[in-house]
């Protein structure tokens, strides 16, 4: 099994058996949950984490993670030419008020991408390639319920021997359908961050303070943990200038992306859950 599908089925399987079973106020599912979930793959050595034990929708996570680069709040713009999956999530003028890449890019009053960029390209050894998501001023911390709040709300960027290596720490990750396309997306800005850098990607870091699987999952992990597949390792390779065609939105880099991913990935068949939201 490829490295990153092991991990999922490990992670997947524990939550199942072991998992503290609740139910969630806000969506009124049972959910199995585990505190402090943690891993680690190498993208060098292990290849891209592209699960492949059921078959995930690249275009999704590959237009995602461009609208993020771009620092667009609007679906509209590019976005949903390729998915709808922020679309529960607008408000009124359909704008995605939390949505990442705008927080990342202008909600703060920095470009905390660009700085990290120019932060790492002057002081490589730097240990303050901090990206913060989360909005202490209205995010959380109470009981109005709110369509969106960000799960991925913060990453460390560092450079170490030569390789850009990621940390993403995650409030709450819906294990069976949001890790999947999460994990392939911040490893994509990974891969994309060092192709800018002109360094190589090294270990992407995943840890969730709580992982849960729902309900209505359970049957379909359990046909997760009846799947073996001996998948070869998947190597993304970036064309030339992916992170700067990335924020002029550039349609075409999606395409590039997807051909290059796609003509390796060879997946099992695809596992429907309906996400609860």
């Amino acid at each position: 099994m490829m490295k990153f599908d092991e991990i999922y089925s490990n992670i997947v399987g524990n939550i199942l058996k072991y998992g503290i079973v609740e139910k969630n106020e806000r969506t009124g599912h049972e959910t199995k949950a585990l505190p402090g979930i943690h891993f680690t793959t190498d993208i060098e050595k292990d290849g891209f984490p592209l699960l492949t034990l059921r078959k995930i929708p690249i275009k999704l996570f590959v237009s995602e993670q461009i609208w993020f680069i771009s620092g667009s709040r609007k679906p509209e713009d590019f976005l949903r030419n390729f998915t709808k999956i922020w679309d529960d999530f607008t408000n009124p003028g359909d704008v995605v008020t939390v949505a990442y890449g705008y927080r990342w890019r202008k909600h703060f009053g920095r470009d905390q991408l660009g700085l990290l960029i120019e932060l790492l390209e002057k002081e490589p050894s730097s240990r303050h390639g901090v990206v913060v998501t989360w909005d202490p001023s209205g995010d959380g911390l109470s009981l109005i319920k709110k369509k969106n709040v960000p799960c991925p709300y913060t990453f460390t960027v560092n450079i170490i021997g030569g390789r850009l290596h990621l940390h993403n720490i995650v409030r709450s990750n819906d294990f069976f359908l949001g890790v999947p396309t999460d994990v392939a997306g911040f490893a994509l800005l990974q891969c994309m961050l060092a192709e800018r850098l002109k360094v190589k990607p090294g270990i992407y870091s995943h840890s969730i303070s709580n992982a849960h699987i729902y309900d209505n999952q359970y049957e379909a992990v359990k046909e997760i943990l009846k799947r073996k597949h001996n998948h070869k390792k998947i190597f993304l390779k970036l064309p030339p200038n992916s992170f700067k065609r990335a924020e002029k939105k550039d349609v075409e880099l999606v395409k590039d992306i997807y051909d290059n991913l796609s003509a390796q990935y060879n997946p099992l068949s695809p596992i429907k859950v309906k996400i609860v939201l």
